[in-house]
């Protein structure tokens, strides 16, 4: 594990609470230096805070998503929305609000474990397999999609959430569904977590099209392209 955090009391705090988890885990407390530690050390995941000296934590986040997928759990103050959106639009995974509790933090560490562990065993189950529907094809081994033959980037969490759509075109997948069986969250009382949930398919429409996915009001989303 990786923890990014200028705090050094937080910081520690969460080392703390992930050491005695059984995870290794190292420190940095600005953003070259967050960036430098996931070079040499490849955690498997990185815990990162928004605010830092030297660069910010979506520069970070940036940096580090572009030399390898590695889950991320973004922490960002009560008051910053439009940076958490952000965050998840550069490639972070998760966040939570400050301030919170090491338990809920603990709970979506081990969840997010849970998603890449669940994901890579999706690729060796599914080698060689392609969705295709309509103009989207998406290539689960390599982890590759194209729409209309033009490639699209997608960070891990937004290829996931794309495949759990394409196994079900045109059904209605709940928000709470989708952040219990894409982001392996137990939903009860998480209900600001819906936000990560429309900001990745914002991200996913921005990506692939508008039209990819339609709204249902007050329930959820649907896959569109045809089969």
């Amino acid at each position: 594990m990786l923890v990014v955090e200028d705090d050094v009391t937080i910081a520690e705090s969460i080392a703390a609470r992930l050491r005695a988890e059984g995870f290794s885990v190292d420190l940095a407390h600005d953003g070259p230096t967050g960036v430098e530690v996931d070079a040499a050390r490849e955690p498997d995941l990185v815990v990162l805070d928004v605010m830092l000296p030297g660069f910010d934590g979506l520069e970070v986040c940036r940096r580090i998503q572009a030399r390898r997928p590695v889950p991320v759990l973004m922490l960002t103050a009560r008051s910053d929305e439009t940076d958490m959106l952000i965050g998840l639009g550069v490639g972070a995974d998760d966040y939570l609000t400050k301030p919170f509790s090491m338990r809920v933090l603990s709970a979506r560490v081990h969840a997010l474990l849970r998603r890449v562990d669940r994901s890579a065993r999706a690729d060796l189950s599914e080698a060689g397999a392609k969705i295709v529907l309509g103009d989207l094809e998406i290539d689960v081994e390599q982890r590759r999609v194209t729409r209309a033959g033009t490639p699209a980037q997608l960070t891990p969490i937004e290829f996931d959430l794309l495949v759990h759509f394409a196994k079900r075109p045109r059904a209605v997948q709940p928000r709470e569904r989708l952040l219990s069986e894409v982001w392996d969250w137990d939903v009860a009382g998480t209900g600001s977590g819906t936000r990560a949930v429309d900001s990745h398919i914002k991200a996913l429409r921005r990506k692939l099209g508008a039209d990819l996915i339609r709204t249902v009001h007050g329930v959820g989303y649907a896959l569109e392209v045809g089969s």
